[in-house]
C-alpha cells in the first residue's frame, strides 16, 4: 500500500489524497460533488480517477478534486490545472476556492 505522509506531498493535499489512498470510505456525495465529478468525467473520458470532494463543510464554495489522466502526458503542471480549469469555469465562478490535484497514470 502507497503511505502518503505530510512531507512527501505538501500538508494542504492531505485530506482528499489521504481519503482516497489509505482507503477510507467516503461519504454520500453531494450534488455540487456529483455535478462536478460529471463534468470533468465527460472532459477526460479516459481517465483513471477523478474524484471530487467538497471541502467546504458542504455549502459548495470550495472544492478539492484530483483527476488522474493520460491526457495530461507531457504537459506542466500549470497546463494541466488549466484544463480543469477550463472544463470548470462556469461552476468556478460560483466557488470561493478549488484545489487542483492532477496526475498522469503510472
Amino acid at each position: 500500500m502507497l503511505h502518503l505522509s505530510p512531507r512527501s506531498i505538501g500538508v494542504r493535499s492531505i485530506s482528499l489524497f489521504a481519503k482516497l489512498w489509505n482507503g477510507h470510505q467516503a461519504a454520500a456525495p453531494t450534488n455540487g460533488e456529483r455535478k462536478i465529478k460529471d463534468i470533468l468525467s465527460k472532459r477526460f473520458p479516459s481517465a483513471k480517477c477523478v474524484e471530487v470532494q467538497d471541502i467546504s463543510g458542504g455549502c459548495g464554495a470550495m472544492f478539492e478534486i484530483m483527476v488522474e489522466s493520460n491526457e495530461f502526458k507531457g504537459l506542466s503542471i500549470v497546463k494541466q490545472h488549466r484544463l480543469i480549469n477550463e472544463a470548470l469555469k462556469e461552476e468556478i465562478k460560483e466557488m470561493h476556492g478549488l484545489r487542483i490535484h492532477t496526475s498522469v497514470p503510472s
